[in-house]
């Protein structure tokens, strides 16, 4: 080792401080993903698109999260941790920019695909990445701290987007100036946060074709994890995309504060949930989620049948745990199963689970409430979630103990 690797290895992040930069990053990218979330109902008036297209607008980040994970879901097992986590804070630095200089649906499609590309790498990078930096065979923290963190990022955009939109100048303007100053912060923190992948290869070595498998060994025990996952972040998705347009139509609360705040709760439980249950097995909280998707669907269109805020706070509240139960005891199961060699590229295949069924559904959703009504589309949406509650709880059933 040379005398200038060992000065920069010496002044490497950590330890704890190291796991708070990754903690940061995973944070600061889901935060970009739900900035928009009280913005919708004025870049409707703004831009003056449909709901569908709102829909859409929300749904296309897929596109590059899809995109992030077949190509990129090992990047970071090869190239290492950190600079496959800067990668995709530079992505988001350019997101942040769109979203920023906004003139059309077009420029918010561009920021959303980017934002979808920056999280699908960062986020399975992250993951990883926190794994190796808990010392011991026990890598329950890193789920714990991992879902955690995701949930904080997404309640504290929205929550932030709201107050500025509703309180401060330039709605569609300042929350994204702000936002670029916390990428650029967590960039430079990530920038000093310690490598833990021995061998690294260059880019160039690196096969650009679609690769996104879960070895042969444990697909049987992936199964349970993935539908969990799907179920747990579609209902996130619909709070993500259309709670506002609820609470303005349905229940007649236009403030944008309370739109952000509405989300900020289900976040916050959520996140709430992962901390005070962290010792819960991975399969009870598994099938807890799905048995609670159930009455929270109900409590959805309740609230809009009867324009009750107070149900929809009380169904916000049961999502949190469901949403909380779900996403961390499928990534902590996929945690434990993935082989070290290969854990990037299989917590890439179960965010894919996730991110499908966070963009999906709310998709069926907009063209639903174009046709019919918005209390019909969600009708649907609960028979849908109903049913697949119903189907996944026999599969997770079957989960090895």
């Amino acid at each position: 080792m040379t005398y200038a690797q060992a000065m920069t290895r010496d002044n490497e992040l950590g330890g704890g401080v190291a796991m708070l930069a990754v903690a940061a990053m995973i944070a600061a990218l889901f935060a970009g993903s739900t900035a928009l979330t009280p913005l919708y109902v004025i870049y409707k008036q703004a831009f003056g698109f449909s709901q569908i297209t709102l829909t859409l607008v929300y749904a296309v980040y897929v596109v590059g999260n899809l995109a992030a994970l077949m190509f990129f879901g090992r990047l970071s097992d090869v190239v290492g941790r950190r600079p496959a986590a800067l990668a995709a804070m530079a992505v988001a630095v350019v997101s942040a920019a769109f979203f920023l200089l906004a003139e059309n649906v077009a420029w918010l499609d561009i920021a959303r695909i980017l934002s979808g590309l920056g999280i699908g790498v960062g986020a399975g990078t992250g993951t990883a990445w926190l794994a190796e930096l808990i010392e011991g065979e026990d890598k329950s923290r890193a789920a714990i701290i991992a879902t955690g963190t995701n949930f904080l990022g997404l309640g504290g955009g929205a929550l932030l987007s709201g107050l500025l939109a509703e309180y401060a100048p330039w709605p569609l303007r300042l929350v994204f100036a702000v936002y670029l100053a916390l990428l650029l912060l967590v960039t430079l923190m990530i920038w000093r946060t310690r490598e833990t992948v021995p061998q690294t290869k260059r880019l160039a070595e690196i096969p650009m074709r679609p690769r996104l498998s879960v070895p042969a060994g444990i697909r049987a025990l992936f199964v349970a994890p993935a539908v969990t996952g799907f179920g747990a972040m579609a209902l996130v998705g619909f709070y993500a995309a259309l709670a506002p347009s609820i609470l303005a139509q349905q229940l007649h609360i236009s403030n944008h504060a309370e739109a952000g705040g509405l989300f900020f709760e289900l976040s916050i439980v959520a996140a709430a949930t992962i901390l005070v249950t962290a010792r819960l097995s991975s399969r009870f909280t598994m099938l807890a989620a799905l048995v609670l998707m159930i009455p929270t669907v109900a409590l959805i269109v309740a609230a809009q049948v009867f324009a009750s805020a107070a149900t929809m706070v009380i169904g916000t509240a049961l999502c949190g745990v469901a949403a909380a139960f779900g996403y961390r005891g499928g990534l902590q199961v996929v945690n434990h199963i993935a082989p070290a060699d290969r854990r990037a590229e299989v917590v890439s295949a179960f965010f894919v689970c996730c991110f499908c069924g966070n963009a999906l559904p709310v998709i069926g959703i907009g063209v639903l409430s174009s046709w019919t009504s918005a209390t019909a589309a969600s009708l649907a949406f609960a028979g849908m979630i109903t049913i697949f509650s119903l189907v996944a709880l026999a599969f997770g059933a079957r989960y090895a103990r």
